[in-house]
């Protein structure tokens, strides 16, 4: 059992006469700053009231703690889990630097805290009832006298007889003559608990009782800590999934966006299509350069794996691509030296690109593979087809060095096709023949929705392809049109 601390009682204020029904034998709590001391042994408890801490005492909403990976549902489930059943009143706060995702324990005693209202309960009130005077997602900064400061600094429960002055004068300001404030503030037990998690504190719950109720005793503190305790690991695994979420879509936004961009006799629509859950970053990338002289390079690649070492793999590749193009130097060059950089790359051994030149002025696309499925070309007569390569490569980090160009040439208008192997790659089929199924439905496609390149990016990304769906689908679609030099 906690032992909880005790602070200096304010024998300004006088007692309250008792509650009607209040048990014979136990004196009403004063009202004021009095911490109330309750340390009594569990052996000298009747027995009732040594019963377990979780059952039947809370609501059977803290069965759904954890249930979901999201910060402000967890600490909802929390709230609702006391309040209006075993408490008035509950509210969950983290730690703002700790929800940021900083050092929580830089401070073990600091000055202050700031305090992030995940979650508010108000009796059996909906959460907008309350949404004005006491707004979920306020940040509050405590000072080191209040309850709250102390429980996060001792790790215990505190429990008091009243709202502390410092909250008393601030929810009065706050509500600024809302009757339902000085109701909230008609407090005779108020527990703070802290949330921990492996040693460090990580925000807390509070509770209040009104007069008409019995005030918060042994058994009342133990259940509400073991029910922090399980809100603070199900609190963690949400702030770690949201983490894991925006790195995930930090990094997919880095790749170029829009559905269609325009250059110079080239139109060039890209998308990507995630296997797995949206948390799940992928290897694939893909990125469309300007280049002098009105040429445009376009390239797409895939780092091997999933997860954060794929990703970096990833963004390291992309931006080295850009940098080396930036030379002007040929697209030979380019996948070498892109070459020799995998080589040092962690999780980059064994990446494979295609890399793409177009000139609209010289009517010619310049290709370089390492170890990528070839690109599809759609010509004049309406088929689409693997492009023929002098040289396929190898894959990326070998240190093999050794990539030729295939150069062709475009007289007529045409679509260029470069995609990952998630769009054919399958254990159930040559990969041949899926490269070939791909072509298919492309000429499917260009024959009910036309040449619209966003149109059939969006289509071919979607269909049904064959493959086993563990991968992702990267589609970069570009329409060559020759110009007059």
């Amino acid at each position: 059992m906690t032992t909880h601390h005790i602070v200096a009682r304010n024998d300004e204020r006088r007692p309250a006469p008792p509650p009607p029904g209040l048990p014979r034998g136990r004196s009403h709590p004063r009202k004021g700053t009095t911490l109330r001391n309750d340390p009594r042994s569990r052996i000298d408890e009747p027995p009732a009231a040594r019963t377990s801490p979780r059952r039947p005492l809370l609501s059977p909403a803290a069965d759904a703690i954890g249930s979901a990976l999201d910060l402000p549902l967890t600490g909802s489930q929390c709230a609702h889990a006391l309040a209006p059943a075993f408490a008035d009143a509950a509210s969950v706060y983290l730690l703002e630097r700790w929800r940021r995702g900083e050092n929580a324990s830089a401070n073990p005693d600091p000055p202050r805290i700031e305090a992030h209202r995940l979650a508010l309960r108000v009796g059996a009130d909906a959460r907008e009832e309350w949404e004005k005077p006491l707004p979920v997602g306020e940040v509050i900064v405590f000072p080191r006298e209040t309850p709250y400061a102390r429980a996060m600094a001792t790790g215990q429960a505190q429990l008091l007889d009243a709202v502390d002055p410092h909250t008393s004068a601030r929810l009065t300001a706050t509500g600024n003559g809302d009757a339902r404030m000085d109701e909230l503030l008609r407090t005779a037990s108020f527990l703070v608990v802290p949330l921990r998690l492996r040693e460090v504190t990580i925000g807390f719950v509070a509770c209040t009782r009104g007069p008409d109720r019995e005030p918060f005793g042994s058994t009342e503190v133990a259940a509400v800590e073991a029910l922090a305790a399980r809100t603070s690991v199900a609190l963690d695994n949400a702030r770690r999934y949201e983490h894991e979420r925006r790195t995930t879509l930090a990094i997919r936004g880095s790749l170029p966006s829009g559905t269609l961009r325009r250059f110079e006799g080239c139109r060039v629509s890209h998308g990507s299509l995630p296997a797995g859950e949206d948390t799940v970053i992928g290897g694939d990338w893909y990125d469309v350069l300007r280049r002098p002289d009105g040429r445009v390079s376009l390239i797409v690649g895939d780092a091997m794996g999933h997860g954060p070492e794929s990703a970096v793999a990833m963004l390291q590749l992309r931006t080295a691509v850009r940098a080396f193009a930036g030379f002007d130097i040929p697209a030979v060059d380019v996948v070498r030296r892109l070459d020799a950089l995998a080589c040092d790359t962690p999780g980059a051994s064994f990446a494979t690109c295609v890399y793409a030149e177009w000139s609209p002025r010289e009517h010619t696309c310049t290709l370089v593979s390492a170890g990528h499925p070839p690109p599809l070309l759609r010509g004049p007569d309406g088929r689409t087809a693997p492009v023929p390569l002098t040289e396929p490569g190898l894959p990326l980090g070998l240190g093999a060095g050794h990539y030729e160009a295939t150069v062709f040439s475009v007289p007529e208008p045409a679509l260029l096709v470069l995609y990952s192997d998630g769009l054919v790659e399958s254990r159930d089929a040559d990969i041949d023949h899926q490269i070939a199924r791909l072509a298919e439905s492309l000429d499917a496609a260009a024959a009910d929705l036309g040449t619209d390149p966003p149109a059939l990016c969006e289509h071919l990304l979607h269909a049904p392809s064959g493959t086993n769906g563990t991968d992702d689908r990267t589609l970069l679609l570009a329409e060559l049109t020759p110009t007059e030099g």
